[in-house]
């Protein structure tokens, strides 16, 4: 059995397209406009909008 390095978050933008890094981009402000714009969040805004954005297209392939 071949094991397949698990890619992190950075890659996995990288690797796909200019679409889903908008979406990323657009949650992780949104995030960032709940929280009422305070600063010093801006990579767990990310980090927590990739999360949301790839597990949504992950169920929507799955469906």
């Amino acid at each position: 059995m071949k094991l397949i390095p698990k890619q992190d978050s950075s890659s996995m933008v990288e690797q796909n397209s200019p679409e889903l890094e908008q979406q990323i981009r657009t949650r992780a402000y949104e995030l960032y406009e709940e929280r009422g714009r305070t600063d010093g969040h801006d990579m767990n805004d990310w980090l927590r909008a990739e999360s949301e954005v790839t597990s949504g297209k992950r169920e929507a392939v799955a469906a």
